[in-house]
């Protein structure tokens, strides 16, 4: 019978995977443009954040040039995050957050490409494998595709995926084991918060004006996904068995296609439910393997 230690991380995971699941929905429901949503995400996020890490910046020891590489992430993830609010624009909350996992293969493959830690031969059979539920999921040469531009919005949840391995990277080598998680997370999302400002006008523009209740929404996306999600699921995925990590992972994208389905009545098409549970499975099944061999794996996507 696993301890009560093991019970509270296990649990935290569960709370962690619950609140990011909710992120494109509250997204959804705040009606804002990508690029307002993206921005108000970080800025809503950021002092609770900076408090939560006040109360530990003794034990952050962290040299200056990662704190730096932190920001840098932040400059990434920003793309990440405006690229796959678009892409929910054209395929729905659902579809859109279960594409952008695919993460978990530029994740691998970015690791053997600089970092040295080839993938094991099983992952590399599973990337093809899960590019076909991909292609099925954006509804190619299906005339009863869901989304307004299916094919369109799988491929910019595939770049957005992109975007946030490359994050994942950068935000890897920002971290200390020794430090408080909040202080890598603060300078992230600084980061994420000031890239989006100065380029929101090459974007479409940054609506700045306060609205109710959109920006409840919001403010809920900012604190329970940004802030509480990312917390727990950073304590408790690299205290956790390597199955349990897959589960997680596999959870949240599966938790979004269910409450898309309940409050946006997004019905995909037979195929796209199709390649969604490919998806599903292979990147269950890389994670798994990935948390297996690494000692801290991969946070779940935004």
């Amino acid at each position: 019978m696993p301890d009560r230690s093991s019970r509270l991380t296990l649990a935290a995971a569960l709370v962690g995977a619950l609140m990011i699941s909710g992120s494109a929905i509250f997204y959804g429901l705040s009606g804002a443009s990508p690029v307002t949503g993206a921005f108000f995400r970080e800025a809503y996020a950021l002092p609770v954040l900076a408090l939560v890490w006040l109360t530990r910046r003794k034990a952050d020891k962290r040299p200056t040039r990662r704190r730096w590489i932190a920001f840098l992430a932040g400059v990434v993830l920003a793309a990440d995050t405006v690229t796959w609010h678009t892409s929910i624009e054209y395929i729905g909350a659902g579809l859109a957050t279960l594409v952008a996992n695919v993460s978990v293969i530029f994740v691998a493959l970015g690791a053997w490409a600089f970092l040295g830690e080839r993938p094991r031969r099983t992952t590399m059979i599973t990337i093809p494998v899960i590019l076909v539920g991909v292609a099925l999921v954006s509804g190619v040469g299906q005339g009863d595709a869901f989304g307004d531009s299916p094919v369109l919005g799988a491929l910019l949840a595939v770049l957005a995926a992109l975007f946030y391995s490359a994050f994942i990277l950068a935000f890897r080598h920002s971290n200390d084991e020794q430090a408080p998680a909040a202080g890598p997370l603060v300078e992230t999302t600084l980061g994420a918060a000031v890239t989006i400002l100065v380029f929101s006008p090459l974007l479409g523009g940054l609506d700045l004006a306060f609205t109710w209740p959109g920006h409840g929404w919001l403010i809920t996306m900012a604190l329970g996904s940004q802030v509480v999600g990312w917390l727990m699921i950073g304590y408790a995925l690299p205290r956790l068995p390597a199955v349990e990590t897959a589960t997680i992972i596999l959870i949240q994208p599966a938790l979004t296609m269910v409450w898309a389905a309940l409050v946006f009545d997004e019905r995909p098409s037979p195929l796209q439910i199709v390649g969604a549970a490919v998806v599903l499975a292979g990147v269950a099944f890389v994670a798994l393997v990935r948390a297996r061999r690494a000692a801290q794996p991969e946070p779940v996507t935004l």
